[in-house]
């Protein structure tokens, strides 16, 4: 994999990736809602591009923000215990490696860390296996949705995450009851339809 073709998108080492990084996460963003997610996203239609990279990247920071900022949310405020614990541990370190990463490539580009408010998302090890399970395939689809959208360079990038993202959401899948793998395929959703799943989580609300 040779992403110093393509200048717009930073390297990093498969081995820090695995050992500091995956995806994961839930709430809105304080003050804008996931309207945010939606001023950012890239026409379906738009030939890859460095320009569209950097929008798609972007709209990934974003979830990854998300996703970090819930896992630590439940780590400290959670109760939490036994497995589900060290899976919010594991997935919280892996989606602040993720932050790392895509602010990295994006460089200049990167847009700032919003703020979220999970209410009681994060209070209880029940309400945040709910929460956890819907965020990480809501993450995974959307990553799917964006592949055909990208240049072969900022693809190959996106695939190192969203593999861990997929180990994610069948890792809490099975801690939550429920099957890790029901499908053979899994077919990539729109932004604009991830971000209306995120925002159907009534368990969510802007601060």
């Amino acid at each position: 994999m040779d992403r110093a073709a393509d200048p717009h998108i930073a390297s990093s080492s498969r081995s820090a990736l695995v050992t500091r990084g995956a995806i994961a996460a839930a709430a809105l963003a304080a003050g804008g809602g996931l309207g945010l997610f939606a001023r950012t996203t890239p026409a379906a239609a738009a030939p890859p591009s460095a320009e569209q990279d950097r929008k798609i990247f972007n709209f990934a920071l974003l979830l990854e923000y998300l996703q970090a900022a819930f896992y630590t949310a439940a780590v400290e405020h959670g109760h939490l215990a036994g497995e589900v614990r060290s899976f919010a541990e594991v997935v919280a370190g892996h989606e602040r490696a993720h932050v790392a990463y895509l602010r990295k490539a994006l460089g200049p580009h990167a847009r700032p860390r919003p703020t979220f408010d999970f209410g009681d998302a994060t209070k209880t090890e029940r309400a945040f296996l709910k929460a956890a399970v819907l965020l990480e395939n809501t993450g995974v689809l959307a990553y799917n949705g964006q592949a055909a959208n990208l240049t072969k360079p900022a693809l190959a990038a996106a695939a190192e995450i969203v593999s861990v993202e997929g180990r994610h959401a069948a890792w809490v899948s099975s801690l939550a009851g429920e099957p890790p793998a029901p499908r053979a395929a899994d077919v990539g959703v729109p932004s604009g339809a991830a971000v209306s799943k995120l925002e159907s989580l009534g368990f969510l609300r802007a601060s």
